[in-house]
């Protein structure tokens, strides 16, 4: 039996999340089916992080266990044909030893919000982006953001449904540029409480349309309360850009 790591593109907006479930479509389901399809075996395949419906994936990672013995090509080609009719596909396959886990093993995880700041609306970033008709300060956004770095009690960016045991987070890096008419929000940590990345962007959103300061964000961090934060984002402009390990 071998362990196979796999990196994963996905867009979001064709699935319900990565975690299979019966009210639709998940990554997950899709990806373990395309290894039933070519292998006849039926392994769970396990996620570095369990996106939510709309959050889309350039660097993805997932494991799983095969009895079948193969190549690397021989997966990655074998399950980009068997996806070819989902909005998935797996950029690498390799193997790796029984004790790398897709997520417990991770150190580190990557996100990127992209906002659209433009007054024309959204065609072909449509379910892509977050469009933001109202022009942004992207310096004072990034400013603002750094009093959330480091370890803090982030219980005004939790989701109410949040499974996490505790709302302290290390927070590595959050930094916010601007790109022509996007509006990249970089945020990086071990790991995330649910929907934390979507309302840093919510309430980032507000620095830079000029209703909120830094001082306001160090307010609302300090409140610990989840209706102190601005909205919480749609889906669409978040990436899980990379996990580290």
């Amino acid at each position: 039996m071998a362990r196979y790591k796999l990196i994963i593109e996905y867009d979001g907006s064709g699935f319900v999340g990565w975690q299979r479930q019966e009210n639709g479509f998940a990554v997950q389901q899709a990806l373990e089916e395309a290894i039933e399809a070519f292998s006849g075996e039926t392994p769970r395949v396990f996620g570095a992080g369990r996106t939510d419906s709309g959050v889309h994936a350039l660097a993805q990672v997932g494991h799983f266990d095969l009895l079948r013995e193969t190549t690397t090509d021989t997966v990655r080609d074998a399950m980009n044909y068997h996806l070819r009719d989902v909005p998935a596909a797996i950029l690498q396959a390799r193997i790796v030893d029984e004790e790398f886990h897709s997520r417990f093993s991770a150190t580190g995880r990557s996100y990127t919000y992209r906002i659209t700041n433009r007054r024309a609306p959204l065609t072909i970033e449509k379910g892509r982006s977050w469009w933001v008709p109202v022009k942004l300060d992207a310096e004072a956004m990034h400013e603002a953001a750094q009093v959330l770095v480091g370890k803090h009690d982030f219980s005004s960016f939790r989701a109410t449904v949040c499974q996490s045991d505790s709302p302290v987070k290390t927070l590595n890096k959050l930094e916010v540029e601007r790109d022509g008419e996007h509006i990249l929000i970089h945020a990086q940590a071990r790991s995330f409480l649910h929907h934390q990345v979507r309302n840093f962007a919510g309430s980032l959103k507000k620095v830079g349309e000029g209703k909120w300061t830094a001082e306001d964000l160090k307010a609302c961090l300090e409140a610990r309360d989840r209706r102190a934060a601005g909205q919480t984002a749609p889906p669409d402009g978040l990436y899980l850009t990379g996990v580290s390990y």
